[in-house]
């Protein structure tokens, strides 16, 4: 089969349009549409079921789609290490973390990786869902729970807790509470219940519901959770790791915490001569060392 023909399937059906994929691919509709025409021909079967919607794939579609991915996979990987058989570090780095500890702890760090290697691209994916690394969604994870992914090189970064902080002009306006019955005076900030959260963390938030607190705001990620807590809105539940970087915070209640949270990196075994990932692994792992190091500053302080 030819493989202009496969390529162009490949992105019609992925994208369910010819529009769509003709803009990927850069080619007009109707060129998109012959090329599609042709392969049918070729193989003498519909490959798309055609509606008003968009397009589906037939059960003979599904199956030459099947063959498609893990030819990309295969490609993407192949063209991985061919770079990855230079000396230097350089070209893209696909990143997926959860949005509080990317936005919170890994974007404000990134400028010392851009540093020692300007010439690397890092495209950073915030998003809770766990994205397929064997399938080349993500070349590299960071997760708050260990993989269960087969065939993947995992490490063990650190462990985090959940725990309660407020802003000092909060505190000053409303009081400290001094036990968990106190929280009924107070505004909770936390992710909701419903949101896709660490376990540790949900199990911290339920048990403060259960003291009638006034008043709740509940937030999606942990970003929007710092950002009322540091604009004095009330009492929020937040990642310890989140101190380093905002000492003015307070922590309330300090003897009540979630239960340890591993934090893991990840990435598939076919990329463990990567330069790429070696240098962005070794860049997290320096930075936990200072983090852990600040951390130990402070508490004798």
């Amino acid at each position: 089969m030819d493989w202009d023909k496969l390529r162009i399937f490949h992105a019609v059906a992925d994208a369910g349009s010819l529009t769509h994929a003709g803009d990927k691919l850069n080619l007009s509709q109707s060129a998109v549409s012959r090329q599609i025409r042709g392969l049918e021909e070729q193989l003498n079967t519909n490959l798309f079921h055609r509606h008003a919607r968009g397009l589906i794939l037939t059960e003979q579609g599904e199956l030459l789609f099947d063959a498609t991915v893990a030819m990309t996979k295969r490609l993407d990987t192949a063209a991985a290490r061919i770079r990855d058989s230079e000396e230097e570090v350089f070209g893209e780095l696909r990143v997926t973390t959860t949005t509080g500890f990317g936005t919170l702890w890994l974007a404000p760090r990134l400028t010392k990786l851009y540093e020692k290697y300007p010439d690397l691209r890092v495209d950073l994916m915030l998003e809770e869902r766990v994205l397929d690394l064997p399938m080349r969604e993500a070349d590299v994870a960071i997760r708050m729970k260990e993989p269960s992914q087969a065939d993947l090189v995992r490490k063990k970064l650190m462990m985090i807790k959940m725990c309660m902080y407020a802003s000092p002009a909060y505190l000053a306006a409303n009081g400290t509470p001094q036990r968990l019955e106190d929280m009924s005076e107070h505004r909770l900030i936390c992710q909701n219940t419903d949101s896709n959260q660490v376990n540790a963390g949900l199990q911290l938030v339920q048990q403060l519901m259960m003291y009638d607190v006034r008043s709740m705001l509940t937030v999606n990620n942990y970003f929007g959770v710092l950002q009322a807590v540091i604009n004095n809105l009330g009492i929020g539940v937040l990642p310890d790791y989140l101190i380093q970087d905002f000492p003015e915070m307070v922590q309330v209640l300090p003897d009540t915490e979630s239960a340890d949270v591993p934090v893991f990196l990840a990435y598939p075994e076919e990329l463990r001569a990567s330069k790429r990932v070696a240098a962005f692994k070794d860049f997290v792992q320096d930075e936990i060392i200072t983090h852990r190091k600040l951390l130990r500053e402070k508490a004798n302080l």
